[in-house]
């Protein structure tokens, strides 16, 4: 029965986008020859199905839906001529009402319907399909050396240098994924966190929601997951992706992890074939701090939440209302763009309103094949690509078991499931540094203080997250803006620049303009410079000492950003010039980043 039971519920699960693209799941050393291929479709293309219906009446109290009960018959109507049975099933922390539904339906079907049911009953303020979201994937500690994707000039986050500021300690990171396996370089950085899967089935644990966010394995058997879906072995995913985030750091063995002084909070969402939205909106919910009807109280609210995960399809109204929810507590929230070379704009979370989207780069610094890009996404982070060698993925923390837990490994595994925790990482070492942060200076100064890509990155955001600039940045109390003021075309007439960080709205006025900046720099201090040119034109970035000779440059394409730092060596402040020079491509408006 239970084998039944389970073959026909997994028919009503999502087949979506799966972000390790070529993951090698249980890779136990650095051999190439031991990577296995954990899930090998960057995009599924079977039909999205769910049997659940999420309803929110305009009136959500408790005492209304009793009252709405006698006149669901109108909603019951529409779905009796579409074939379809529905009953309640619980109350999100929204106050929104889930309905199992008898059969399996289409997600496209499923919103007609509810267009219809909506159109029968005024008093319903939204409904949309529980759609099932996946996994996306594809110092002194001893493989510090192989997680080039933390210190590499070309392709790595700068995170060295921001570790001599912040470690993130003191800072909550709560990971919506499948759960944690109690790895020796992990467990010592975790605190406690939930089990949001009510669905037996889906959490595979033998019970419904409870305080134990152990992952037991997410494997799977052929046609489980919906017509035509493939067998699986378990993935171990919330494990890696907490690593990248907090893994132990400095301890002699193993990896480090980006902010390894923060603690990582699991919050389960994801089981066999992922994860319904009404169960990750309520762990959003309970990961920062708000309250969830039937759990108990979060006694560590999260200041960042890192979700790997996605699925196609515009942003749930009870995803985004989850996610305003949150940042009204203060909370952070890092999600991946997805692994399906497409435009994230057709993703959920990724298109979402107030999240920091991320997309993936390669160990060269460019897009890596199987990102999503576009002008949803605000920022990139290394997410790898095997293809070439398996040592070009992000390594972290596994579980060898093919299917239950089995024991301690690491692996390399590519996606931007990957890059997402090494950007939340950040966020914890920024707001270690300044607690006072709020969810959108943390969003601003991670798009400002990037780095420029090395290759052309076309969709991918503002730049690569530069780890020491923004950690930085952030000491500074956030960035600001000022406007050009001219004339400043030589270094002697150069625009003073008092408060870093600093965003210049600039403009080149004409083929001969240049534009020079003034700073005083502290003795070992760092300023950096990120310059971005209108999308047609070519600007060039300098650095000039206080005697006027030139320390540094950049000389990127047309429309492409420009990213120079220099550091003052000296035992004394310093007085250092930026300028903006015109190269091709006529006049136009500038930004200049400037921090130190």
């Amino acid at each position: 029965m239970q084998v039944a039971f389970t073959a026909r519920r997994r028919l009503s699960l999502l087949a979506l986008a799966v972000c390790s693209v070529s993951g090698n799941a249980h890779a136990g050393s650095a051999d190439p020859s031991q990577m296995g291929n954990e899930r090998g479709s960057a995009l599924v293309t079977a039909p999205a199905m769910t049997d659940q219906l999420i309803i929110r009446y305009r009136d959500a109290s408790a005492g209304h839906f009793r009252a709405t009960l006698q006149s669901m018959a109108q909603a019951h109507a529409v779905l009796n001529q579409a074939g379809v049975q529905m009953q309640p099933l619980r109350r999100t922390a929204d106050l929104a009402h889930v309905m199992r539904l008898d059969a399996r339906v289409d997600a496209r079907r499923l919103a007609d319907i509810a267009r219809a049911m909506q159109a029968a009953d005024p008093d319903i303020e939204y409904i949309e399909p529980d759609l099932m979201l996946r996994p996306l994937l594809t110092p002194t500690d001893s493989r510090y050396l192989e997680q080039w994707h933390y210190y590499e000039a070309t392709g790595g986050l700068n995170a060295p240098t921001a570790w001599d500021s912040s470690t993130g300690s003191g800072v909550v990171v709560a990971v919506l994924d499948t759960g944690y396996r109690p790895h020796a370089d992990l467990a010592g950085n975790i605190v406690a966190g939930y089990d949001m899967i009510i669905d037996t089935a889906v959490a595979n644990d033998g019970d419904g929601r409870d305080g134990s966010a152990l992952d037991p394995g997410d494997w799977t058997i052929v046609g489980e997951c919906g017509g035509g879906s493939g067998a699986s072995n378990s993935s171990w995913h919330g494990t890696h992706v907490a690593g990248t985030i907090a893994a132990v750091t400095n301890n002699a063995a193993g990896v480090a992890g980006v902010a390894f002084g923060a603690r990582v909070q699991p919050v389960r969402v994801l089981g066999k074939c992922g994860g319904y939205t009404s169960d990750i909106a309520d762990g959003i919910t309970w990961a920062s701090g708000g309250s969830v009807p039937g759990a108990p109280a979060n006694a560590t609210p999260a200041r960042v939440i890192n979700m790997s995960l996605g699925g196609g399809g515009a942003c749930p109204t009870t995803t985004q209302n989850a996610i305003n929810g949150a940042r009204s507590r203060g909370t952070v929230v890092v999600v991946a763009a997805g692994n399906s070379n497409a435009n994230a704009s057709n993703f959920t979370p990724a298109s979402c309103a107030g999240v920091v989207t991320v997309a993936a780069t390669n160990r060269s610094g460019g897009r890596a094949y199987y990102s999503n890009f576009g002008t949803a996404v605000d920022v990139a982070a290394p997410g790898g690509d095997v293809r070439s060698a398996a040592t070009n993925g992000v390594l972290s923390t596994l579980n060898s078991g093919t299917t239950t837990p089995g024991a301690d490994s690491y692996a390399w595994y590519q996606g931007t499931s990957m890059a997402s925790p090494h950007v939340a990482g950040v966020a914890a070492l920024m707001l270690a540094r300044n607690p006072s942060l709020t969810p959108d200076q943390v969003e601003s100064i991670l798009k400002s203080t990037s780095r420029a890509f090395p290759v052309a990155c076309s969709g991918c955001g503002s730049g690569i997250v530069n780890a020491a600039a923004a950690v930085a940045a952030a000491a500074g109390g956030g960035s600001s803006t000022v406007n050009e003021v001219e004339s400043n075309n030589t270094l002697a007439t150069a625009q003073a620049i008092s408060t870093t960080p600093v965003t210049v709205n600039g403009r080149i006025a004409s083929t001969t303009d240049t534009d020079y900046y003034r700073l005083s720099l502290n003795a070992g201090a760092t300023v950096a410079a990120t310059l971005r040119p209108p999308a047609t034109a070519d600007y060039d970035l300098y650095i000039y000492n206080a005697s006027g000779t030139e320390v540094a440059r950049s000389r990127n394409g047309t429309g492409l950003a420009d990213t120079a730092s220099w550091r003052n060596a000296g035992t004394a402040a310093t007085t250092v010039y930026v300028r903006v020079r015109y190269f091709a491509g006529g006049s136009g408006n500038y930004t200049l980043a400037l921090s130190r």
